[in-house]
């Protein structure tokens, strides 16, 4: 659907987070009888209807009362060729790859079957209301080039690399430095900043990455400009362990990284769940962000996430599902999963419903560093929304029939909402997804 050209101005209760709640009590703004104005896939204004309709009288009012406007969805962390291996439960994280995640990775050599699981991919994030993701793609290039061609296809703005490894996966997902080199290159000519597509330099983590392979991803950050830099760190106590052991002369997880200046502005390290407090500091200074996946860090056993640590370190975070580790391409069940296991962690945070629904918008845009162009509605911001209603005799529906305090109905959206309740989303203000429910209507 191409944008009305005069625009138009669209009514329903709305909610966002244009700063960050964790250091300004006042971020989370709502708007019971809201307003959102739409020109040339631009916001032109956000704020209460009467007073946006009143100074815009020739604008077409579209009544979406009923159900609820937020900011598109930001993942920070997924990984495209893991999608068939949701739901492997019972699994620490070593054995998981070996056993569930690496064998399925494999397959991606099949351009085919990559092709066909770039298009499920993409359709499960929009499908959930993800407008924008960082995505891990596969060690194979023609793959991860499907994957982006199947984001461009919807309209979704996606970052992704391919994945680069040289030592103790399975041999057919290794690549030689000078290959990995090769490709990157020809991937980051390609698609980096074509469209909405963004490259992100994606060795796997340290464990399966030689100085020589991380010796690559610097000189590809060093050559082009705006590239992202994505990895894992911190996740397993297993793999920290032997992380040490590869790398001796390294004091910590982090400092591998570092030697090669990997750990820098718009790099997205996942997971971090057993930081020490030198590393913390280390990521707040290079302004580095962490990407949270509660989900999988329980499903894996990886351990409880210390976000009261990051937050008091000054370390940027915001959420990932970490498909197919995690249990879903849902960033409101993310959202309520970090609540949970933060109401239960030793030294956890309450977080509220603006807490999490800045994790899930405007903290991934900053992590990405496309806070200047998508997370809030702030006027001047690429329209990316999603349009939530929930099902007619659906709890929600109960819940919210007769509740009109926003923190409060934004919770109950966080806590019961998922798939069957997204009904329209829109990138640049043009629709990308819409239910089989909003069809018929």
């Amino acid at each position: 659907m191409i944008p009305a050209p005069g625009g138009e101005l669209l009514r329903a209760p709305l909610f966002h987070t244009p700063r960050n709640p964790f250091r300004d009590s006042s971020a989370f703004e709502s708007y019971a009888d809201g307003g959102l104005l739409i020109r040339a896939g631009r916001v032109a204004g956000c704020g209460d209807y009467g007073t946006l309709r009143d100074a815009h009288p020739g604008v077409p009012t579209v009544d979406l009362r009923g159900g609820f406007l937020l900011p598109g969805f930001i993942d920070a962390h997924i990984h495209f060729p893991q999608l068939r291996v949701l739901g492997n439960l019972g699994r620490s994280l070593l054995d998981w790859l070996e056993q569930c995640a690496l064998p399925e990775e494999a397959r991606m050599a099949d351009h085919s079957y990559a092709c066909r699981v770039a298009r499920e991919f993409v359709h499960a994030l929009v499908s959930h209301g993800t407008t924008t993701a960082l995505v891990f793609g596969a060690h194979f290039a023609p793959a991860t080039a499907a994957l982006f061609e199947a984001g461009e296809s919807l309209g979704l703005r996606i970052a992704c690399g391919q994945v680069l490894s040289d030592r103790r996966l399975r041999p057919e997902l290794h690549q030689t430095p000078e290959r990995a080199y090769r490709q990157s290159s020809l991937l980051i000519q390609q698609f980096h900043q074509r469209g909405r597509s963004m490259y992100a330099v994606t060795p796997r983590f340290a464990l399966s990455t030689s100085e020589a392979m991380l010796e690559v991803c610097q000189a590809l950050l060093r050559e082009h400009e705006g590239l992202l830099f994505q990895t894992h760190l911190n996740e397993n106590l297993q793999e920290i362990a032997e992380v040490r052991r590869l790398f001796p002369w390294a004091s910590d997880y982090l400092a591998v990284y570092e030697r090669f200046g990997l750990s820098r502005p718009n790099a997205v390290m996942a997971h971090n769940v057993h930081p020490t407090e030198s590393e913390l500091d280390r990521l707040a200074s290079s302004g580095a962000a962490v990407a949270h996946c509660p989900s999988s860090n329980a499903a894996l056993g990886s351990g409880l996430f210390p976000l009261k640590r990051h937050m008091n370190a000054g370390v940027r975070c915001a959420l990932g599902t970490d498909v197919g580790g995690g249990t879903g391409f849902g960033l409101l069940k993310e959202g309520l999963q970090a609540y949970l296991l933060q109401r239960i962690a030793p030294d956890g945070m309450l977080l509220d419903a603006g807490h999490l629904l800045y994790l899930a918008t405007l903290a991934g845009a900053e992590a990405l560093g496309v806070s200047n162009e998508t997370g809030d509605f702030r006027t001047g911001k690429s329209a990316d929304f999603v349009y939530l209603r929930p099902p007619a005799n659906s709890p929600l529906a109960a819940v919210l029939e007769r509740e009109q305090r926003p923190a409060r109905v934004l919770a109950a959206i966080f806590t019961l909402a998922g798939a069957e309740s997204v009904s329209e989303v829109r990138v640049e203000g043009s629709i990308v997804y819409r239910s089989a429910a909003a069809e018929k209507q």
